[in-house]
């Protein structure tokens, strides 16, 4: 079973939410047609758990096979990660990557048309 981190990492890459450790993973893929399909899945339905752990799993596999690509990858990650906290009555957002129209809003009283 992968390390919690490596499904977090998996989740971001399905979501293309970083394009470094996105464009890092598919480097270290491309010389395996499976490996690349799985992400590419992975990319094709985020929502999807079971392809989540596929390149999660694939990571693993990577990190033990190669140490220098285990010290890019959690490099890379520690770069994007962000920890956030709101207190009572506060908002905290963190938007990455193409989201297209994004409105960022505490209280919203009435419609909003765009």
């Amino acid at each position: 079973m992968p390390e919690p981190i490596l499904i977090s990492i998996a989740a971001a890459l399905a979501g293309k939410a970083a394009t470094g450790l996105y464009d890092l993973v598919r480097k270290k893929f491309s010389g395996d047609k499976e490996a690349l399909a799985e992400l590419e899945a992975a990319t094709e339905r985020p929502e999807d758990e079971q392809y989540i752990e596929a390149v999660a799993q694939r990571l693993d596999r990577a990190e033990n096979d190669d140490a220098e690509f285990k010290t890019e990858l959690r490099a890379e990650w520690e770069k994007i990660r962000v920890t956030q906290q709101a207190g009572d009555g506060s908002v905290n957002n963190q938007v990455s990557g193409d989201v297209g129209t994004l409105i960022q809003a505490r209280d919203v009283h009435g419609d909003i048309n765009l």
